[in-house]
């Protein structure tokens, strides 16, 4: 797994390592004390992955709304 900042990542940096916490935490391999920090780190993977989200969906919005065209988003799955 990678320790690479949080803030230094990319989104799909961001998701990949969220979905390694995930799986490690669901197949049990891991002791109890460093499933509490695996599971503090995803906590925090997806936040920010929530917030690049919801930036990109700003985005479009505001993109959209220069076009004229009409205006909203629907939140991506999971999120």
């Amino acid at each position: 797994m990678s320790d690479k900042p949080i803030e230094a990542m990319t989104f799909e940096e961001a998701m990949a390592a969220l979905e390694q916490v995930v799986g490690a935490l669901e197949r049990g391999e891991v002791p109890l004390d460093q499933s509490i920090a695996l599971y503090e780190r995803g906590a925090k993977l997806k936040a920010f992955c929530a917030e690049k989200l919801k930036d990109a969906e700003e985005k479009v919005e505001l993109i959209r709304a220069q076009e004229g065209r009409a205006v909203g988003t629907t939140p991506a799955e999971g999120m």
